[in-house]
């Protein structure tokens, strides 16, 4: 047994290249086979030193001139060069002597598609792939696959990878990667199907219960995704992927607790990531634990600092709690980052509002209508503020602004009437919620939001039965 074959194999190749250099140089020098010849350009190539491999292919050609291996070895080198005439030239004359190469195929295939010459090479290895069986046909598969994946034609990239597992269910690369065109190309059914087959055959396959549950998902059958994740992480308890799609699966479920116990899981396996406190901190929110919300969303933004999502998201979870100053805080981190996103300013509109800033809420409430005019919420949030403030005259113009922004809507009518009972026009605040009710009449709560003491208005309740009786008189 060889002690350190690995020096014993750098020490051969040592003196492979010193009888190299003698041949070159015309001195004396050992007989150099085929193979040593293969390895002396592997070396140089290796190396990057293209035109010092070229030099040995030819040296070796001329030692060796029916050899297809070495003839191969060209081809390649050729294609590094770009030279891919040359190289389909010469990948020609080596079948000639040898057309059971599969590096033939392979070498020809990038040729082809280096000149743009796509349905060649198409054409070609689904020829090939008549010629060989087993891993080299499965080897040319992967190679057609490519070829269609550079040329957008997806689904045939599926139909490749398809028939890689139906000869190999066991084919780890092909499991992998189908994964992702099941997903790009919707054929979920396909996918169920297939790895249904693949694990009844083998039933520990981790990565085919993947795939099932992945396609389940793509469906949105939540519960059997959810199910085949389980199986997978039964077998490969230490599977992150299957945890963190399994609490997506919970999530799209609203199951917040089950979503955060398996994002948890996800946190132990791998390295911290901010989408996975992220969504840990929405399932919170969702729960109404606005504490643990917050702690999880600033455990993203320490990992993403410049993502004005998480420090928005944070703003609300004290918005809620009512918090309005360290919220404040934090839209103006998010605002730092991105100043033109509306939520922001609605936020922090609101904000301003409930700290009786009425001046700074309504810039902020008008940034927002200025940039998107056909926005209701907009206008809802800078009228609200200015009845709030108590600007009744620059409320009434804000809602003749927004009905002929939004062209009429019937909201807008019911804070026009709203605004009017408020200035004291009486009359004109009935003639106007009459006309709203005539419209809209489900959203009449939000005229009432408005000015809650108005029920106590015998001639505004007599409007409000009519409608609700259905009748108009």
């Amino acid at each position: 047994m060889k002690e350190n074959p690995y020096r014993e194999d750098r020490e051969e190749l040592k003196e492979l290249l010193r009888q190299y250099q003698n041949l070159k140089q015309g001195r004396s020098h050992s007989f150099l086979e085929e193979e040593a010849f293969e390895r002396i350009i592997d070396y140089y190539d290796e190396k990057d030193d293209l035109p010092e491999a070229l030099n040995a292919v030819e040296t070796g050609l001329e030692q060796f001139p029916y050899s297809s291996q070495l003839m191969i070895k060209k081809a390649d080198l050729l294609l590094a060069s770009r030279k891919y005439h040359q190289a389909l030239e010469i990948l020609e004359t080596a079948e000639l002597f040898d057309s059971n190469d599969i590096n033939l195929y392979i070498l020809k295939t990038d040729a082809y598609l280096a000149l743009d010459q796509q349905q060649t090479a198409v054409e070609l290895l689904q020829a090939a792939l008549q010629l060989f069986e087993g891993e080299e046909r499965l080897e040319l598969l992967f190679e057609l696959a490519d070829v269609y994946d550079d040329y957008e034609e997806f689904d045939k990239v599926f139909d490749c990878l398809k028939l890689i597992l139906e000869e190999e269910p066991n084919n780890e690369e092909a499991l992998y990667k189908i994964c992702f065109w099941t997903d790009f190309t919707g054929r979920n059914e396909e996918s169920i199907r297939l790895h249904q087959n693949i694990i009844d055959e083998y039933p520990y396959n981790e990565i085919a219960w993947f795939n099932l549950a992945a396609a389940y998902q793509g469906l949105k059958l939540y519960e059997k995704a959810i199910d085949a994740y389980q199986y997978a992480v039964a077998i490969d308890e230490k599977f992150d992927y299957a945890y963190r799609n399994m609490g997506d699966a919970y999530l799209r479920l609203r199951k917040y607790k089950d979503a955060i116990e398996v994002l948890e899981k996800v946190l132990e396996l791998t390295r911290p990531e901010d989408v996975i406190y992220e969504a840990i901190g929405h399932c919170y929110h969702r729960l109404g634990n606005y504490a643990q919300a917050r702690f999880h969303y600033k455990k993203a933004v320490h990992l993403n600092t410049d993502d004005s999502k998480l420090h928005y998201k944070i703003a609300v979870t004290y918005m809620l709690e009512e918090q309005y100053q360290s919220a404040i805080k934090n839209l103006e981190n998010a605002m730092r980052i991105n100043r033109g996103v509306l939520e922001y300013n609605l936020a922090m509109g609101q904000c301003k509002m409930h700290l009786g800033d009425f001046k700074e809420a309504i810039i902020y409430f008008g940034q927002v209508v200025a940039a998107k005019p056909k926005k209701i919420i907009g206008w809802e949030s800078l009228i609200h503020c200015l009845l709030k403030a108590e600007y009744y005259t620059e409320a009434v113009d804000q809602c003749s602004a927004a009905m002929k922004a939004t062209d009429g809507k019937p909201i807008f009518i019911y804070y026009y009437s709203a605004v009017l009972f408020l200035s004291g026009k009486t009359k004109e605040g009935l003639l106007h919620l009459e006309d709203a009710m005539s419209k809209a009449p489900k959203l009449l709560k939000k005229f009432i939001e408005l000015n809650p003491g108005i029920l106590q208005n015998n001639q505004v309740v007599d409007i409000v039965a009519r409608y609700k009786k259905g009748k108009k008189i």
